[in-house]
């Protein structure tokens, strides 16, 4: 399984024949239960709700989706996917309706838990928070009035 481990991330139409054969070779002889294969169909199967367009087409495809999911003769770990995809169906459909997303929240969120691991041991939550927003790049300088740099 480590050595596909990366071509189990790629989207299915960006490997190639090569990739696709091995994928499937190693799935076959490492994965007797089919568990990880069914994990990826699994992912592809949510990668392809995103290309529908029609909002009702797209709802109908992720009731249908889920249920399946959530069967049990699936994994526990794609029983537990099907079930958190079904608690937060409203948001994940809709993106058919009006495009949005969550995505740059969570980068801004991934931003400052990587500005909190550089800073690791900063106790002071002021200069952390000023680390924070320069990091963060669009810095609103009216919030940063009081900042002065020192020079030692």
């Amino acid at each position: 399984m480590y050595r596909i481990r990366r071509l189990l991330t790629m989207a299915d139409e960006r490997l190639t024949s090569y990739a696709k054969d091995k994928l499937v070779g190693l799935l076959k002889a490492d994965d007797p239960g089919n568990e990880v294969a069914t994990a990826w169909q699994a992912k592809e199967a949510l990668r392809e709700l995103y290309t529908i367009s029609d909002p009702s087409l797209a709802r109908r495809y992720a009731d249908s989706l889920f249920l399946e999911l959530t069967g049990a003769d699936n994994p526990k770990e794609v029983q537990l996917l099907g079930r958190t995809l079904t608690s937060w169906k409203e948001e994940i459909l809709a993106w058919h309706s009006c495009h949005v997303t969550n995505g740059p929240t969570e980068a801004m969120n991934n931003l400052v838990k990587v500005t909190k691991r550089v800073a690791f041991g900063m106790t002071n939550f002021y200069n952390f928070r000023i680390r924070t927003l320069l990091s963060g790049g669009k810095v609103n300088w009216d919030l940063l009035a009081t900042v002065t740099p020192t020079f030692r």
